[in-house]
């Protein structure tokens, strides 16, 4: 007998199971193998695993909804891999991005691959929901698209302001969550105002998550983290934190040195970059952002016409994806 509702470690399985049965038999093969290199490297399966439990909340046959799951992961990793290109970043998951096991060229052409094979598992949606997913997925890759963009320009600015920042990482990060919640509650027949309220919901874990994220890259652990820490502060990224800084008077001098040196020893600019986090108490600042949209997205989800007991692993996941760095 299938189980009424999964919790998230179970979809995960699921999304994992799949994801592993994924074989690109196509030729060359050259093209394809960064593409089971990248989805190899695992990750948190998150967006595809919001996909399942979204379409869960309604229905049980949960695999109707697998093609969209895959779908938003596999595009998920696509962005990865253009984006650690762009970033020059040498490490993902702990591992060698593409560029750098295989070279630029392979990491643009096999990058297109997978946006591609993204839309091919889109395809596979039934024909009643698919102009629906089809049209969420499209604007959404291409907002992912416009939060790139904005992430870059923002590189060469120093007065870059907060809400601009959030949209950025809404656009780059938030939005893909809300798609695959949204996805799923369509396929499973759900109401407009349902989809609505758990895009939503995605949209306030996505914003709790990135910020997080941001965090973690300063006060984080390398080794669970899966990247070195403090890659934003030496490529200067503007974050919550750099951001913020920048705005007081008291160390955006002291930070502007850092920012402007092109010869400098890595570890001691993390080092006092970080310092002046700390003295504006900046994690304690950012945990509570964290914290307020987390609460946000649990009113969104309080709103979404299912029993409360169905909601309990929606809660949960996003206290977990906006929790605290203890």
């Amino acid at each position: 007998m299938k189980k009424s509702l999964y919790n998230f470690d179970e979809v995960l399985d699921i999304v994992n199971a799949r994801i592993t049965r994924i074989n690109y038999k196509n030729k060359p093969q050259s093209l394809f193998d960064p593409i089971t290199y990248i989805l190899s490297l695992g990750g948190k399966r998150v967006r595809p695993a919001l996909a399942l439990m979204s379409y869960n909340l309604y229905k049980e046959d949960v695999e109707r909804v697998i093609p969209i799951a895959l779908a938003i992961e596999v595009f998920h990793n696509f962005t990865l891999l253009h984006d650690d290109l762009m970033d020059r970043a040498g490490m993902r998951r702990g591992k060698p991005t593409v560029h750098i096991k295989w070279n630029d060229n392979t990491a643009v052409l096999s990058g297109d691959a997978m946006l591609i094979e993204a839309y091919k598992e889109i395809a596979k949606t039934e024909p009643e929901q698919l102009p629906r997913v089809l049209d969420l997925f499209s604007e959404t890759a291409t907002e992912i698209c416009c939060g790139q963009q904005y992430d870059m320009e923002f590189e060469q600015r120093l007065d870059v302001t907060i809400p601009e920042y959030l949209e950025m990482i809404r656009l780059k990060t938030a939005v893909l969550l809300g798609c695959a919640l949204k996805e799923g509650a369509i396929v499973a027949g759900a109401s407009d105002a349902d989809a609505d309220n758990l895009y939503d919901f995605g949209i306030n874990v996505g914003l709790g998550f990135q910020l997080r994220d941001d965090l973690l890259d300063v006060y984080g652990n390398s080794e669970s983290f899966g990247k070195k820490i403090g890659g934003d502060i030496l490529c200067n990224k503007k974050t919550f934190l750099l951001i913020t800084a920048l705005t007081e008077s008291l160390t955006r001098k002291e930070l502007l040195t850092w920012i402007d040196k092109t010869d400098f020893e890595e570890n001691k600019k993390i080092e006092a970059v970080t310092k002046i986090y700390d003295r504006l108490d900046l994690k304690t600042k950012s945990e509570n952002l964290i914290s307020e949209y987390y609460e946000k997205a649990v009113g969104c989800l309080d709103k979404v016409s299912i029993s409360d007991d169905r909601k309990t692993e929606l809660h949960k996941l996003a206290k977990n994806l906006t929790s605290r760095i203890s």
